[in-house]
């Protein structure tokens, strides 16, 4: 549908069917003092609403700018990275590899030296655990044998307090009976 409200050719060259708001439109444009008033809006609409023109407009200014003004601005800027590059790639990264080459094996040798020292270190610890332990089982050993020769010492010591104390019961036994005996006899008389 064009600005005036009229159907316009579809792709086949025929006049497309009014939508049913186009036919509203239609009526409305058929009066003549309308058609004025729909043109006013269709200017206003393109003034302030349709902003194609004015970003085209940028557009073209920008593209204008790069390519004229920074075009060879941003060209040396390309060559010398090239160049940059190239430097870096032919000459500094062959001595940085050779550089790192030479500090790895160096850094390499040091931390086999280091594991080797580390294993030594290791087997002489080990080596002291199982010292540490033959003498800690040799001194538990020891204080067990110790403790069992005490345990018996004390059983010998008990049996014997055992056969004083019932000696001692036994005398005393004779002695009470010696004197209920005598109390006997003294009460007896």
């Amino acid at each position: 549908m064009s600005e005036g409200g009229l159907a316009s050719p579809n792709s086949q060259g025929r006049a497309a069917a009014p939508l049913p708001n186009d036919r509203k439109r239609e009526a409305l444009a058929a009066g003549s003092p309308i058609q004025p008033i729909i043109k006013d809006v269709g200017e206003i609409y393109s003034r302030l609403l349709d902003h194609r023109p004015a970003i085209q407009g940028e557009i073209r200014y920008f593209v204008k700018e790069f390519e004229e003004k920074r075009g060879l601005r941003e060209l040396r800027v390309l060559e010398n990275l090239k160049s940059t590059i190239f430097e870096t790639t032919e000459h500094v990264l062959p001595k940085c590899e050779q550089g790192m080459c030479d500090s790895l094996s160096e850094v390499l040798s040091r931390v086999q030296a280091a594991n080797d020292m580390i294993h030594r270190l290791q087997e002489r610890e080990h080596e002291e655990r199982k010292v540490q332990m033959a003498k800690l089982m040799a001194r538990e050993e020891k204080h067990r044998a110790h403790w069992e020769e005490f345990m018996k010492e004390q059983e010998n010591r008990r049996a014997e307090v055992d056969e004083e104390h019932r000696k001692a019961m036994e005398r005393l036994k004779e002695q009470y009976s010696e004197m209920e005996r005598e109390l006997a006899k003294s009460i007896s008389f």
